[in-house]
Order: C-alpha cells, then structure tokens, then sequence
C-alpha cells in the first residue's frame, strides 16, 4: 500500500474554481493560492446570511493512543461517503501546526484514501494564516515592552504582564525564559515565556469571530497585564487592535481545498483540543453550512475534550446546533485502553476489545448528556478481526447505539456509504435536543467542577486559594458569565496520562487559570499539561527531507 504522502501526490486534483462552483462560490470570490487553494472573499461570505443552514454533524474520538483513531480521516471519508449517497456536503477541518508535524504526531489532513489535498501545503505554510496569527500575537508582545521602555504611562506591573509570546513550533527550551538582557537599551529584564501558537488567545479569536469588527473587537478586549493596584490593561488601551486586525485581514477568510474524490473541504484555524478550545473557525462552519446540505467537521483529541469545548465553546458561541455526532474507535485504540501493549496489538485480544469498550462507553454517555444522537464510526485496520469488531457492535448496542464498520482509509468514500446513510437517519430524525452542560450564571469554579465531575467523572476538583480568589476576582470583574476551557492531558479522562480506559474515584487539580477575555473563555490549565509541547527522542523531522526529484519524502 502506498503511503500516504504517496496516494496524495498521484491525486488528480481539479481547479479550486471547480470545487467552488459545487457550493455555488462564483470564481470572482475565491482569491486563489495556486491552482489547488483559495480563500473565500468576506464580501461574498455576508452576502449568504439570509440563506438556511444545512445540517451540522461533529466527528469526534474515544481518547487518543499510540494506536491512532482516525479522526480527521473519518471526517474526510464519511463527507464523500455524504456526497456519494446525493447529499451536497462539505467538510470543516483545522488546519495542521508544525509543532505536530515536525513532532510525533504527525500532520493533520487525513490518511489513506480519505485526505484533503493539497496534503504537503495543508500540513507545512498552506495560505499562511499561522504566520499571520504568530506575527499579530508577537507584535501585541513587542509593543508592551516597548510601552514599559518609553515611560510605562498605563502602570503595568512588569511582574503581572500575561502576554506571553508564541511560535508554531515545539520547543520546551522557550516555555520560560529570561527576556530584555543585555543593558539598558534592551529594556527591563524580566520573566516571560513561549507558548505554541496553536494555545494563542489570537488563535482562539480568530476561529470564534464572525467578521473582521467582531475580530479587531475581540483583539481589543485581550488583557495583557495588570497594574499594581490589580487593575487590567487592555490591548485596546496600547493601541495594538488596529494593526493586529491588519495583520489578519486575509488570514480571517476561510480557505477552500478538495478531497481527493474532489469534494469541497473547509481548512481553517487550528486550536488545538488539549490546551486551548479545538475547533476550526466560526466563519468557516457558518459559510458551510449556508452553501452546503450537510456540513462535517471534527473537533480535536476525544469527546472528553474537543466535543465538550466544541458544544459549551464554539456552539454556545456561534448558536449552533448540531444534528448528529460521529464517535471514531478502532479496535487498537481499544486494545490499548484495555491494557495491551502497541507491539501486542496485532494479535487478536477479544477479552481487550471488551474492556477497552468502557472507554467508548463513557464517550458515547457523555455526547448523550448534550441531547445529540451519536453513532459509532469503526475505522477498520487490516489486521482487525471479525470477532473484535463483533464485540464492539455488540457493546454499542447494548448501550443503545449503532456502531458501523467503515472502511474509508483503503475504499474513501465508497467505505463510508453505510455510515453516511446512518448519519443521515440521525440527522434527519429531528431528535437532537442540543444543549450546552451548564448554564452561563453558574460560578466560574463550579462550571469547571461540572466539567470535571460528569465528563470526566473526577470526584473532586483541587486547587489553590490562589486560584478560586483569582477566579473570584474574574466574577467581580464582569467575566463570570464566560465559559471555561479545560486544558488537560487528551491520553485519559483524568490528568495522569497513563490511566487509560474509563477512571473513576481521581481528582482534578487545577494549578493556574488564564483569562481569555477576548477569546471569551477562561482556560484551566490542570495537573501536567503544557502549553509549548517539546519535541519526542526521536522526531518525525528526522526522517523529513526531499528525495533526488526535489518532492518532500517522511511527511504523514
């Protein structure tokens, strides 16, 4: 079988005006980077906002292992599995960080037959919207320290400046750093930091707002620092909105790719689902959804995770109401969660399935608790048997949920046709009752308590005085009504990563919380997770380079 940097590369890939048409985008909409990629004019984007919305469905994951789920390439097969069955769909990705693909896990466009293409673009600089999101992040860092160097008029406290600076990159030797040594000319030295961009606020921002004034609104609302007297200090108050917006003018239009049966793909934003909310862009879901019949969309890490920030987050935030959700298993992500080892994976382990299924289980009963119908999605391996996908079909239905076997990874959307067909009874059934898990009134410590306790089934949520008096200061302040954004480790329901299946009787300690005032979430940052990730023993950049013909070899 080839690889999968190979299937893409062989891709008969057509005009990206040809994708647009199959929404009815006219050609003098689209802004084209190359022949392959464009970006969606926002002229055109307004002009959709008397159409109807065509039906959501979230592709989400049990919780991630070494084994691989196959997200994203289920979203991918199961929208041309759509398309196949007649129903006009189009699918709604985050785009890849290069912290990731230069890393362990690799890039972020699907696999096998189930890709959106161009993969090498996608997954390295696509339309540079990273970058654009990096340079607006870094330039609000850079004018508060030249704000302090030239007198500091507003009073911020060179202790209390929060704004860290980002790059899209893996790197643990930037998490804290000394900044301006060197002397008086390089400013006042103090402690500061880097976080990947993916967990930058502008991140966030961009795939939550609904127009370039809702952008440079929310740029302006980030809160950077405090003075001594504890007062907040605003990007707005530097003056920084106005060319952060500048900066992102282009990077804020959706961008438009195809999947390799030539179906119309959304890649946009990139948060990811561990530390920040998971999600791609509001404006992207939303466009979809006036141009599309079905719109497909995954949301990041598992359900624990990304499907519960998708609904209390983005849904919440956006008023949107999903018909359907898709809950990815394989039966070696199962296995691991039933305590086998990834090198024993290839033999068949009925008894794991089973017990591996209690994670499943607990995935299926928390999407149930947002009033959605799911149905469960088998991503089929090669090596997976009939006895061991019995055993979860079996298990599914004993909790009242169908489990079907896809084979999109070798047959694309031909492998999807049964799913789709089921997401479409879902989805046309008019049972969703969606609902966010709390309310917006209930107390900042108690919503993350919600979280904790009926997702993740802790027993209690740990933390300092120091963090429910800064929690309480937030209330006073007027930002109690926000929702809160869990960052924690995506391999467990708990914050140990190697407690796999389906814990119960853990805590959950929460050692630091982050305002997001322009975001508009406030992020709990629990037990170990780090918000710049470092790099494995041994990287996937490694093994990346070009072969003789100048074509990129080791990207997946």
């Amino acid at each position: 079988m080839s690889t999968d940097i190979e299937i893409a590369r062989a891709a008969k890939m057509r005009p990206i005006a040809e994708i647009g048409e199959k929404l009815g985008i006219p050609e003098d909409a689209l802004i084209p980077f190359g022949r392959t990629k464009a970006k969606i004019e926002s002229d055109f984007l307004r002009s959709l906002a008397d159409r109807p919305d065509g039906k959501l469905v979230l592709v989400t994951a049990i919780s991630p292992t070494p084994a691989g789920e196959g997200k994203t390439t289920t979203t991918v097969g199961l929208g041309d599995g759509l398309n196949r069955i007649g129903k006009k769909t189009a699918v709604c990705l985050r785009e890849p960080s290069l912290g990731p693909c230069f890393g362990m896990k690799g890039g972020a466009a699907g696999g096998g037959k189930a890709q959106v293409v161009p993969m090498e673009d996608i997954n390295l600089h696509f339309t540079g919207d990273f970058h654009a999101i990096t340079s607006a992040h870094n330039l609000l860092s850079a004018l508060i320290d030249n704000h302090i160097y030239w007198g500091n008029s507003l009073e911020i406290d060179t202790r209390r400046v929060t704004w860290r600076r980002v790059m899209d990159m893996n790197d643990r030797a930037l998490r804290t750093i000394v900044s301006s040594l060197g002397g008086v000319s390089n400013g006042f030295p103090r402690e500061a930091g880097f976080d990947i961009t993916v967990a930058s606020e502008i991140m966030a921002i961009l795939c939550l707002s609904t127009s370039l004034e809702d952008l440079q609104g929310r740029l302006g609302n980030i809160i950077v620092a405090y003075r001594r007297d504890k007062s907040a200090i605003t990007a707005r108050e530097l003056e920084a909105d106005g060319a952060m917006t500048v900066l992102l003018k282009e990077a804020i239009q959706p961008n438009l790719v195809q999947t390799l049966e030539n179906n119309p793909a959304f890649v946009h934003g990139g948060p990811f689902a561990n530390i920040a909310h998971g999600c791609n862009s509001v404006m992207a879901t939303r466009s979809a959804l006036k141009l599309a019949d079905y719109v497909v969309t995954e949301a990041g890490f598992g359900a624990d995770l990304g499907a519960e920030k998708f609904f209390d987050i983005k849904c919440r935030k956006a008023g949107l109401s999903p018909k359907a959700v898709v809950i990815v298993a394989t039966v070696r992500a199962l296995k691991m969660n039933g305590g086998v080892a990834k090198e024993d994976l290839g033999s068949e382990n009925v008894d794991a399935v089973t017990r591996g299924c209690a994670n499943l289980g607990r995935h299926i009963e928390n999407v149930k608790q947002f009033g959605v119908p799911a149905v469960v999605a088998i991503n089929h391996f090669t090596a997976d048997t009939d006895a061991e996908v019995a055993a979860i079909k079996a298990y599914c239905a004993n909790h009242g949920t169908d489990a079907v076997l896809a084979t999109h990874w070798a047959d694309g959307g031909a492998g999807t046709e049964t799913l789709a067909h089921k997401v479409v009874e879902l989805a046309e059934s008019d049972t969703a009752q969606f609902a966010p898990l709390y309310n917006d009134e209930l107390p900042l410590f108690e919503k993350i308590e919600q979280i904790a306790k009926r997702i993740y089934r802790a027993d209690e949520v740990l933390a300092d005085k120091s963090v429910r008096d800064q929690l309480r200061r937030w209330e006073a302040d007027g930002f109690g009504h926000l929702p809160v954004c869990m960052a924690k480790t995506q391999y467990s329901f708990s914050t140990d990563p190697a407690l796999r299946g389906a814990p119960t009787g853990h805590s959950v300690p929460v050692r630091e919380v982050r305002l997001s005032a322009g975001a508009g979430f406030v992020v709990a940052i629990c037990g170990e997770i780090m918000t710049m990730p470092g790099l494995p023993r041994v990287p996937s950049a490694n093994h990346i380079g070009l072969d003789n013909n100048g074509q990129i070899e080791g990207l997946f």
